[in-house]
Protein backbone atom coordinates (compact mmCIF):
# COMPACT_ATOMS: atom_id res chain seq x y z
CA UNK A 1 0.00 0.00 0.00
CA UNK A 2 1.33 2.90 -1.27
CA UNK A 3 -0.01 5.98 1.38
CA UNK A 4 0.94 9.58 0.93
CA UNK A 5 1.17 12.03 4.08
CA UNK A 6 0.14 15.90 4.38
CA UNK A 7 1.07 17.03 7.54
CA UNK A 8 2.68 20.46 8.38
CA UNK A 9 3.61 19.89 11.81
CA UNK A 10 6.67 17.69 11.39
CA UNK A 11 6.59 15.95 15.17
CA UNK A 12 2.49 14.75 14.19
CA UNK A 13 3.73 13.55 10.73
CA UNK A 14 6.55 11.36 12.21
CA UNK A 15 4.28 9.94 14.87
CA UNK A 16 1.48 9.33 11.99
CA UNK A 17 4.62 7.68 10.34
CA UNK A 18 4.87 5.18 12.95
CA UNK A 19 1.54 4.37 13.66
CA UNK A 20 1.13 3.48 10.29
CA UNK A 21 4.19 1.00 10.12
CA UNK A 22 3.01 -0.18 13.41
CA UNK A 23 0.06 -1.03 11.49
CA UNK A 24 1.11 -2.39 8.49
CA UNK A 25 4.88 -2.82 8.35
CA UNK A 26 4.37 -3.77 4.49
CA UNK A 27 3.30 -0.20 4.28
CA UNK A 28 5.37 2.74 2.23
CA UNK A 29 5.06 5.91 2.94
CA UNK A 30 6.07 7.42 -0.67
CA UNK A 31 6.38 10.73 1.02
CA UNK A 32 5.33 13.43 3.58
CA UNK A 33 3.93 16.92 2.73
CA UNK A 34 3.39 19.97 4.66
CA UNK A 35 1.65 22.31 2.91
CA UNK A 36 -1.06 23.23 0.10
CA UNK A 37 1.22 24.23 -2.63
CA UNK A 38 3.45 21.02 -2.17
CA UNK A 39 0.92 19.15 -2.54
CA UNK A 40 -0.99 20.26 -5.73
CA UNK A 41 2.60 20.06 -7.18
CA UNK A 42 3.19 16.45 -5.51
CA UNK A 43 -0.04 15.38 -7.56
CA UNK A 44 0.61 16.87 -10.75
CA UNK A 45 4.24 15.46 -10.72
CA UNK A 46 3.56 11.99 -9.47
CA UNK A 47 1.14 8.77 -9.95
CA UNK A 48 -1.75 8.94 -7.32
CA UNK A 49 -0.94 7.18 -4.27
CA UNK A 50 -3.08 4.26 -2.75
CA UNK A 51 -4.50 6.37 0.44
CA UNK A 52 -4.21 9.49 1.54
CA UNK A 53 -4.04 10.88 4.87
CA UNK A 54 -3.79 14.38 5.60
CA UNK A 55 -4.60 17.41 8.30
CA UNK A 56 -7.03 19.48 7.08
CA UNK A 57 -5.43 22.90 8.82
CA UNK A 58 -2.34 23.36 6.45
CA UNK A 59 -0.07 26.26 7.39
CA UNK A 60 -0.96 28.00 3.85
CA UNK A 61 -4.65 26.89 4.08
CA UNK A 62 -7.13 24.20 4.14
CA UNK A 63 -6.48 20.90 2.28
CA UNK A 64 -9.68 21.14 0.73
CA UNK A 65 -8.30 23.60 -1.53
CA UNK A 66 -6.19 20.73 -2.89
CA UNK A 67 -9.09 18.67 -3.98
CA UNK A 68 -10.55 22.24 -5.44
CA UNK A 69 -7.02 21.59 -7.99
CA UNK A 70 -7.00 18.00 -8.29
CA UNK A 71 -9.39 15.31 -8.84
CA UNK A 72 -8.17 12.93 -6.04
CA UNK A 73 -9.05 9.55 -7.01
CA UNK A 74 -7.66 7.69 -4.23
CA UNK A 75 -9.20 7.10 -0.81
CA UNK A 76 -8.91 9.93 1.94
CA UNK A 77 -8.32 9.36 5.57
CA UNK A 78 -8.58 13.15 7.41
CA UNK A 79 -7.55 13.67 10.75
CA UNK A 80 -8.89 16.66 12.05
CA UNK A 81 -10.35 18.28 15.52
CA UNK A 82 -13.96 19.33 13.97
CA UNK A 83 -16.74 17.89 15.91
CA UNK A 84 -18.66 14.67 16.26
CA UNK A 85 -21.94 15.51 14.22
CA UNK A 86 -19.54 16.31 11.25
CA UNK A 87 -17.15 13.11 12.16
CA UNK A 88 -20.47 11.20 11.44
CA UNK A 89 -21.44 12.71 8.44
CA UNK A 90 -18.44 11.83 6.67
CA UNK A 91 -18.50 7.88 8.00
CA UNK A 92 -21.82 7.54 6.63
CA UNK A 93 -19.94 8.38 3.40
CA UNK A 94 -17.57 5.59 3.89
CA UNK A 95 -14.46 8.45 4.54
CA UNK A 96 -13.20 8.51 7.56
CA UNK A 97 -11.93 11.27 10.00
CA UNK A 98 -9.79 10.95 13.06
CA UNK A 99 -9.60 13.19 16.27
CA UNK A 100 -5.82 14.46 16.70
CA UNK A 101 -4.20 13.58 18.89
CA UNK A 102 -4.70 10.36 16.64
CA UNK A 103 -4.66 6.98 18.26
CA UNK A 104 -3.75 3.54 16.64
CA UNK A 105 -6.36 1.77 17.43
CA UNK A 106 -8.44 4.19 15.79
CA UNK A 107 -6.25 4.54 12.76
CA UNK A 108 -5.97 0.43 12.42
CA UNK A 109 -9.93 0.76 12.24
CA UNK A 110 -9.81 3.38 9.20
CA UNK A 111 -7.18 1.03 7.19
CA UNK A 112 -9.42 -1.82 7.43
CA UNK A 113 -12.33 -0.03 6.46
CA UNK A 114 -10.04 1.23 3.57
CA UNK A 115 -8.64 -2.36 2.75
CA UNK A 116 -12.27 -3.75 1.94
CA UNK A 117 -13.39 -0.49 -0.19
CA UNK A 118 -13.94 -0.33 -3.56
CA UNK A 119 -12.51 2.28 -5.31
CA UNK A 120 -15.41 2.91 -7.30
CA UNK A 121 -17.77 2.84 -4.31
CA UNK A 122 -15.85 6.13 -2.92
CA UNK A 123 -18.07 9.13 -2.78
CA UNK A 124 -17.65 12.32 -4.23
CA UNK A 125 -15.27 14.30 -2.00
CA UNK A 126 -16.33 17.75 -2.85
CA UNK A 127 -19.89 16.51 -2.07
CA UNK A 128 -18.60 15.25 1.62
CA UNK A 129 -16.69 18.62 2.36
CA UNK A 130 -20.04 20.67 2.09
CA UNK A 131 -21.43 18.44 4.64
CA UNK A 132 -18.09 18.70 7.14
CA UNK A 133 -18.47 22.78 6.61
CA UNK A 134 -22.27 22.67 7.07
CA UNK A 135 -21.40 21.60 10.48
CA UNK A 136 -20.20 24.18 13.02
CA UNK A 137 -17.66 23.53 15.18
CA UNK A 138 -17.69 24.27 18.54
CA UNK A 139 -14.38 25.16 20.63
CA UNK A 140 -13.54 24.47 24.18
CA UNK A 141 -14.87 27.07 26.88
CA UNK A 142 -12.98 25.53 29.94
CA UNK A 143 -9.19 23.78 30.28
CA UNK A 144 -9.04 21.81 33.14
CA UNK A 145 -5.83 22.46 35.11
CA UNK A 146 -4.65 19.35 37.87
CA UNK A 147 -1.26 20.65 39.95
CA UNK A 148 -0.65 18.37 43.28
CA UNK A 149 -4.30 17.04 44.68
CA UNK A 150 -5.64 20.32 43.30
CA UNK A 151 -8.04 20.42 40.26
CA UNK A 152 -8.90 24.07 38.76
CA UNK A 153 -10.70 25.27 35.82
CA UNK A 154 -9.45 27.67 33.64
CA UNK A 155 -11.93 29.73 31.01
CA UNK A 156 -10.04 29.72 27.69
CA UNK A 157 -11.59 33.49 27.40
CA UNK A 158 -8.87 34.68 30.15
CA UNK A 159 -5.93 33.16 29.07
CA UNK A 160 -3.58 35.18 27.45
CA UNK A 161 -1.03 32.88 26.10
CA UNK A 162 0.08 29.19 25.67
CA UNK A 163 3.51 28.46 25.67
CA UNK A 164 6.26 26.19 26.16
CA UNK A 165 9.13 26.05 28.24
CA UNK A 166 11.48 23.41 29.15
CA UNK A 167 9.82 20.90 27.04
CA UNK A 168 6.91 21.61 29.74
CA UNK A 169 3.36 23.08 28.17
CA UNK A 170 1.71 26.02 29.74
CA UNK A 171 -0.71 28.66 29.67
CA UNK A 172 -1.29 32.32 31.36
CA UNK A 173 -4.10 33.94 32.13
CA UNK A 174 -4.52 37.64 31.84
CA UNK A 175 -4.26 37.92 35.41
CA UNK A 176 -0.62 36.89 35.15
CA UNK A 177 -0.92 33.77 36.60
CA UNK A 178 0.53 30.37 35.28
CA UNK A 179 -0.31 26.74 35.36
CA UNK A 180 1.38 23.63 33.68
CA UNK A 181 -1.46 22.01 31.10
CA UNK A 182 -2.00 18.21 29.95
CA UNK A 183 -1.95 19.19 26.22
CA UNK A 184 1.09 19.93 24.04
CA UNK A 185 0.81 23.34 21.60
CA UNK A 186 -0.09 20.96 18.46
CA UNK A 187 -3.18 19.66 20.78
CA UNK A 188 -4.09 23.30 22.24
CA UNK A 189 -4.06 24.74 18.46
CA UNK A 190 -7.10 22.24 17.50
CA UNK A 191 -8.96 22.79 20.94
CA UNK A 192 -8.81 26.91 20.97
CA UNK A 193 -10.89 29.27 18.39
CA UNK A 194 -9.05 29.94 15.45
CA UNK A 195 -10.27 33.68 15.26
CA UNK A 196 -9.03 34.51 18.93
CA UNK A 197 -5.82 32.24 19.10
CA UNK A 198 -3.06 32.05 16.48
CA UNK A 199 0.38 29.82 16.58
CA UNK A 200 3.27 32.17 15.77
CA UNK A 201 5.88 29.90 16.25
CA UNK A 202 6.19 26.52 17.53
CA UNK A 203 6.50 27.60 21.29
CA UNK A 204 3.79 30.00 21.26
CA UNK A 205 0.03 30.65 21.05
CA UNK A 206 -1.36 33.63 21.36
CA UNK A 207 -4.78 35.71 22.13
CA UNK A 208 -5.44 38.20 19.96
CA UNK A 209 -5.93 40.54 23.14
CA UNK A 210 -2.72 39.84 24.52
CA UNK A 211 -0.97 41.57 21.71
CA UNK A 212 0.15 44.74 23.05
CA UNK A 213 2.31 46.25 20.34
CA UNK A 214 4.07 44.76 17.14
CA UNK A 215 7.75 45.64 15.86
CA UNK A 216 8.58 44.60 12.11
CA UNK A 217 11.76 42.10 12.57
CA UNK A 218 14.03 40.83 10.55
CA UNK A 219 13.40 38.40 7.39
CA UNK A 220 9.97 39.57 7.30
CA UNK A 221 9.33 38.60 10.94
CA UNK A 222 7.15 40.54 13.72
CA UNK A 223 7.96 40.68 16.95
CA UNK A 224 4.98 40.94 19.85
CA UNK A 225 5.23 42.68 22.98
CA UNK A 226 2.35 40.74 25.47
CA UNK A 227 0.45 41.35 28.12
CA UNK A 228 1.12 40.15 30.81
CA UNK A 229 4.63 40.48 29.89
CA UNK A 230 6.53 37.28 28.67
CA UNK A 231 10.44 36.72 29.38
CA UNK A 232 10.61 34.69 26.67
CA UNK A 233 11.28 36.33 23.32
CA UNK A 234 7.97 36.26 20.92
CA UNK A 235 8.65 36.55 17.46
CA UNK A 236 6.38 35.12 14.46
CA UNK A 237 8.43 32.95 12.46
CA UNK A 238 8.95 33.55 8.81
CA UNK A 239 6.38 31.09 7.28
CA UNK A 240 3.74 32.11 10.17
CA UNK A 241 4.09 36.02 9.30
CA UNK A 242 1.74 36.14 6.42
CA UNK A 243 -1.02 34.22 7.70
CA UNK A 244 -0.29 36.19 10.99
CA UNK A 245 -1.10 39.26 9.46
CA UNK A 246 -4.41 38.08 7.70
CA UNK A 247 -5.72 36.43 11.29
CA UNK A 248 -4.56 40.03 12.64
CA UNK A 249 -6.83 41.68 9.63
CA UNK A 250 -10.19 38.67 9.70
CA UNK A 251 -9.06 38.81 5.64
CA UNK A 252 -8.71 34.82 6.00
CA UNK A 253 -10.93 31.76 7.64
CA UNK A 254 -8.96 29.91 9.92
CA UNK A 255 -10.86 27.05 10.02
Amino acid sequence: MRILIIEDEEPAAERLTNIIREIDSSAEIIDSIASVKSAVRWFKENAMPDLLVTDINLADGSSFEIFKEIKVTCPVIFTTAYDQYAIEAFKVNSIDYILKPVKKEELKIAFDKFRNLQVNSLPDINTMISKLMSGKKEYQKRIIIRYGDNIKLVEVKDVAYFYTEDKINYLCTFSNTRYPIDFNLDEVEHLVDPQEFFRINRQFIVNIISIEKMLAWSKSRVKLMLKPVCEIETIVSTERSPLFKEWLTGTKSMD
